[in-house]
């Protein structure tokens, strides 16, 4: 058995938040998009990566969870995010900051979503 990719689904009360986060902040490309449809949803890709978008007010009531990028640059992903978006970084990690387990982390929350950026 073999497994090529994981595509996590991000559900949204309204989905221009996460096209904000994951376009215009992060830099994915919508790979699909089925946008203007009665159920708005896309794909975002970025460097072998894909994720799910979807407009959901009731899963989106319900779910938050957290991800994480992980990089070969943070001082590059945290520069284009801190300039650019600085009211998305997370109060509680809104720097690099060295964590204990050994990682280099900064955090960015979108009200619906949180997302660790980190680099080993």
């Amino acid at each position: 058995m073999k497994f090529t990719k994981l595509v996590p689904s991000i559900f949204y009360a309204d989905i221009s938040i996460g096209l904000k986060t994951f376009v215009d902040c992060l830099q994915f490309t919508i790979g699909h998009d089925e946008l203007n449809t009665d159920n708005p949803f896309c794909v975002v890709d970025k460097d072998g990566l894909s994720i799910m978008l979807f407009e959901n007010k009731e899963y989106a009531a319900s779910e938050h969870p957290e991800y994480r990028l992980v990089t070969n640059d943070i001082e590059e992903v945290y520069k284009n995010v801190a300039s650019k978006y600085p009211g998305m970084l997370h109060p509680n990690l809104s720097e690099v900051t060295l964590r204990p387990w050994g990682a280099r982390e900064f955090a960015i929350v979108d009200g619906q979503i949180g997302i660790r950026v980190q680099q080993w």
